[in-house]
C-alpha cells in the first residue's frame, strides 16, 4: 500500500480487503457500499469490477444491485482509492462546527451558512459532510439526509448510523417531515395564503448547472407560501415545501410573480442590482425549521436563526420603510 499525490489530489493505493457487513449497513446497495469503500473510483469502474467478478460476497458472484446483508463477508478488490484535494482548513471546520443547532447519539443539525455547498464536487473542495467529517472522524457514516442550495442558509440533518439514514429517508417519503423557509420577495404579497401546484422540470444548462421550469412534463412540485411581514417593496414569506424538488420554491416564486430578493438564477437583475447596492449579497432564502416524529411518539422540531446577513439587511429595509412613511 502507498500514497501518492495526483494532480492535487492524494491518491493511496489499496490491496484487497474482506469487510463484514454490520447492522448499520444491512439493505445498502452494493454499488454504494463500494462508493464509500472505494472513494474516489469512478462509478462505471465500479460496475466494471462487479460484473467481472472482482468483488465477492460470501465468496460467490453478485450484481450491482444486490442488497447487503448482516454479516455478509465482501471482498475488495486492489484499487487506487482517492483521498480527496488535502486535508480541510480548521478554522473553516471550525466554523461550520460552531453552527451545530443540535446533536445526540443518531443526528446531527446543521445551521448551514450561504455559500457552503452540501458536499464537495464540481470545482468545491470541501463542502458541509466533509468538513463534518473532519471534524468528527469517528462518525464514519455520517450521511446527509437531505439537500439545500449552496446559497441557502438554514436548517440541514445529518443521520450517524446508516440505519438511521434508512429511517428519516422513509420519513421524507411519506410526507413525515415539515419544512419552513423564509424568503423575502420583490413586490407586496396579495395573494394570502396561497397553494402553488405547478409541476418542475430540470433542464441543464451549457455550464453544466440545473435549471428548472413549469413544465407539464416534470415532476410535481408543491409549496405552500404565506405572508410574515410587509415592507412595501418587499414581502417576507414563510414558505412550506410539500415536494422537495430542485429549485422548487425559487422557481414557483417566480411563477407566480414574486421572485425571491438576490436570487440571480430566478430573479430580477435590476432588483437584484438595488439589493445588493443595501447590503445583500446574496439570495435571501433561509431554511429556517424542520420538523418531523422521532417514532417514540414525540416531535422533533428544530430551528435555525436568521443569518447576521439577512437580519442586518431586513433591517435596514425596515429603517427605510419608516423614513420614507415620515
Amino acid at each position: 500500500m502507498g500514497v501518492f499525490k495526483k494532480q492535487g489530489k492524494t491518491i493511496r493505493r489499496a490491496s484487497v480487503r474482506k469487510v463484514t457487513v454490520d447492522i448499520d449497513q444491512i439493505g445498502q446497495r452494493i454499488d454504494n457500499f463500494l462508493r464509500r469503500e472505494l472513494p474516489g473510483v469512478p462509478r462505471s469502474r465500479l460496475y466494471r469490477i462487479v460484473r467481472k467478478g472482482e468483488v465477492r460476497v460470501n465468496g460467490g458472484r453478485i450484481r450491482p444491485e444486490y442488497r447487503l446483508k448482516e454479516g455478509d463477508q465482501v471482498r475488495i478488490p486492489p484499487a487506487k482509492i482517492s483521498l480527496g484535494p488535502g486535508e480541510a482548513p480548521r478554522r473553516q471546520v471550525d466554523s461550520l462546527v460552531n453552527q451545530i443547532v443540535f446533536e445526540d447519539k443518531s443526528l446531527l443539525v446543521l445551521n448551514k451558512p450561504s455559500g457552503i455547498a452540501v458536499h464537495g464536487g464540481s470545482g468545491v473542495s470541501h463542502g458541509a459532510i466533509e468538513l463534518l467529517r473532519a471534524a468528527r472522524p469517528e462518525l464514519r457514516d455520517l450521511s446527509l439526509v437531505h439537500r439545500i442550495d449552496r446559497d441557502t442558509s438554514g436548517c440541514l440533518v445529518f443521520a450517524k448510523k446508516r440505519s438511521v439514514l434508512r429511517k428519516y429517508h422513509e420519513k421524507f417519503r411519506k410526507g413525515l417531515v415539515e419544512k419552513s423557509y423564509l424568503a423575502l420577495v420583490v413586490g407586496d404579497w396579495l395573494l394570502g395564503e396561497y397553494l402553488v401546484d405547478e409541476p418542475l422540470l430540470v433542464n441543464h444548462r451549457k455550464n453544466g448547472e440545473r435549471h428548472v421550469v413549469i413544465s407539464g412534463a416534470g415532476k410535481s412540485a408543491q409549496t405552500l407560501m404565506g405572508l410574515s411581514r410587509s415592507f412595501g417593496r418587499y414581502s417576507l414569506l414563510l414558505c412550506h415545501p410539500l415536494t422537495g424538488r430542485t429549485h422548487q420554491i425559487r422557481a414557483h416564486a417566480k411563477h407566480v410573480g414574486y421572485p425571491i430578493v438576490g436570487d440571480k438564477r430566478y430573479g430580477n437583475e435590476r432588483d437584484n442590482t438595488v439589493a445588493e447596492k443595501n447590503g445583500l449579497k446574496r439570495i435571501f432564502l433561509h431554511a429556517q425549521s424542520i420538523s418531523f416524529p422521532d417514532g417514540g411518539g414525540n416531535e422533533l422540531h428544530f430551528v435555525a436563526p436568521l443569518p447576521k446577513d439577512l437580519q442586518f439587511f431586513l433591517d435596514r429595509t425596515t429603517d427605510h420603510k419608516n423614513k420614507t412613511a415620515t
